[in-house]
């Protein structure tokens, strides 16, 4: 190979991740300059990464959590999730949320790093080094009394699952408990009141006319429609859920009894 050797063209595949025939084209067309060459394949790269992007999903990943800041950073597949630079890029990522108080996810794209690079420019980056897409799913930002859990669904993997629950009060192990219970039962809401009116009137509606097609006595169906709202409702909203660790009791009742209450809480989980 004129100005270049077969270990150049290893050492550029395991700096970036290439494949060796991109690796090799890549140095030809550098003359061997190695930064050359890493250059044309990382603008190659972000190109390829751009054309797939609407049809390739970053649904898997990992959820990050650092002073107030929730983070899930996508990727294809969990053995991106695994990898040691996508770690590391979300450790330095969810930071720099948290440093800017970014509470959406064109905030935190915004947002910059250490490097002084932004965050998308960091994500687009290492998603060209990596070979696939890989960008900021959800970010949340909360700026008072938190409890968090970050679940691993598996011991290689980092956590996919992440909550964070902001409350009022002293017991934080009964927050905890809280934030455990939306990892777990998937709550969409706090309480009733944050419910839609539109979902609750067409819950209503279903409720209705299933009672009504199951034959249900006229007088008895006013009664039927409102048991089957207030179960949506304890599906749907965390106070009114029963609690994991003690099904018979609500949620709402063993926050009281510990002196606290949430005030708000954030689920985001990377696909399986």
């Amino acid at each position: 190979m004129a100005g270049f050797s077969a270990q150049d063209v290893k050492k550029l595949r395991d700096a970036t991740g290439a494949g060796m025939m991109d690796a090799k084209k890549a140095l030809t067309e550098a003359d061997g300059d190695f930064e050359k060459a890493t250059e044309l394949l990382r603008i190659s790269g972000q190109a390829k990464a751009a054309k797939r992007g609407a049809e390739r999903s970053a649904s898997n990943g990992l959820v990050v959590f650092a002073e107030g800041a929730l983070v899930q950073l996508g990727a294809e597949t969990d053995f991106v999730a695994k990898n040691a630079e996508f770690q590391a890029l979300a450790d330095d990522v969810v930071k720099a949320v948290a440093a800017a108080k970014a509470d959406s996810v064109e905030a935190a794209n915004a947002a910059t790093l250490a490097s002084g690079k932004t965050v998308a420019e960091a994500v687009s980056e290492l998603s060209a080094t990596i070979g696939e897409k890989l960008e900021i799913a959800n970010a949340a930002y909360f700026d008072g009394q938190t409890a968090v859990y970050l679940h691993k669904r598996a011991s290689d993997l980092p956590p996919q699952v992440g909550v964070v629950v902001q409350y009022e009060g002293d017991d934080a192990s009964a927050a905890r408990t809280a934030a455990m219970q939306v990892a777990a039962m998937k709550p969409q809401y706090l309480t009733p009141d944050e419910v839609p009116a539109d979902l609750l009137e067409n819950e209503r509606r279903i409720a209705e006319a299933t009672a009504k097609e199951e034959g249900k006595p006229e007088r008895a169906v006013p009664m039927i429609v409102e048991g089957r709202v207030n179960a949506f409702l304890k599906d749907v909203c965390l106070l009114k859920q029963p609690s994991v660790t003690d099904n018979k009791t609500p949620v709402a009742t063993l926050l009281d009894s510990a002196g606290v209450k949430v005030t708000r809480f954030v689920r985001f989980e990377a696909a399986a």
